[in-house]
């Protein structure tokens, strides 16, 4: 079987899987990404060289139990958001000032605040609107693929200027550019069919996605390249791990969480 069927056929399973679980029910919705959750952490814990990765891992899935147990209102989980946000503003900074995620090794702070706390966000997110509405959730999925699809089509065709070359080669300025403007567009048709959402609220949730689900992607190529790894595992044939399908909505779900806040309770 050749390289670009397998790649096709194991992305098409888990399209079909995360369409499938996100739509069917709440139940099954929380178990695909607890599911994702610990195999993330699996993944970055591996990749970082650390060899209690199941404690976290243990913790995740309490926290997750417990999350849909109590099913906290969006505004309960502000202060996970700010913190969230503030932790991958500071990997920001060290990302564009050259400098190593060495210390995040170290601390292990990363598994909680890069990979855990952000998937409790992640099954929040439906809670902004009532009854919760899931299709939330597969929107971003959508407008994240299509800005990784679009970013990678127009900077090969005419992509001249590197985004940030020593992190991640093949990115460019134009393909950055060309993502943000499909995103875009993606979200106005999204908005023909989701109405919960205004147009307005659907287009800066585009941008937020193209922005830092870019960012995101080149925080996880910088912590695979000081690794020594090109792919975060080998769970996805011809995709590698999930952790490499998931890094751009990881980190921008903590974004999009403040973004939503800010509409909806403060706005």
């Amino acid at each position: 079987m050749s390289e670009n069927v397998i790649r096709a056929s194991s992305g098409a399973v888990y399209i079909a899987l995360l369409i499938f679980c996100t739509l069917f029910s709440p139940i099954t919705f929380h178990i695909l990404f607890t599911v994702f959750m610990c195999l993330s952490i699996y993944e970055f814990s591996k990749m970082t060289n650390y060899k209690y990765y199941y404690l976290f891992a243990i913790g995740g899935i309490l926290i997750s139990v417990l999350f849909f147990i109590s099913q906290l209102p969006p505004v309960n989980l502000i202060y996970i958001a700010f913190g969230c946000v503030v932790f991958n503003i500071l990997l920001l900074f060290n990302l564009f000032n050259n400098k190593s995620f060495h210390k995040y090794h170290k601390t292990y702070s990363h598994l909680f605040l890069y990979i855990t706390l952000p998937f409790i966000l992640l099954l929040s997110i439906p809670n902004f609107i009532a009854p919760a509405k899931y299709e939330i959730v597969l929107a971003v999925f959508i407008m994240i693929w299509c800005n990784d699809t679009f970013a990678y089509l127009v900077g090969k065709s005419i992509g001249k200027h590197k985004l940030l070359e020593r992190v991640s080669p093949k990115k460019t300025i134009e393909g950055f550019l060309g993502g943000i403007v499909f995103t875009i567009l993606a979200s106005l048709i999204i908005s023909q069919f989701y109405t919960f959402f205004s147009v307005t609220l659907w287009i800066i949730t585009a941008i937020v996605i193209a922005l830092f689900g870019t960012l995101g992607d080149l925080v996880e190529s910088k912590f695979k390249r000081e690794a020594g790894v090109k792919d975060s595992g080998n769970i996805m044939p011809g995709h590698g791990g999930i952790l490499d399908r998931l890094d751009s909505v990881i980190f921008v779900v903590p974004f999009l969480y403040v973004l939503f806040l800010i509409y909806f309770y403060y706005a």
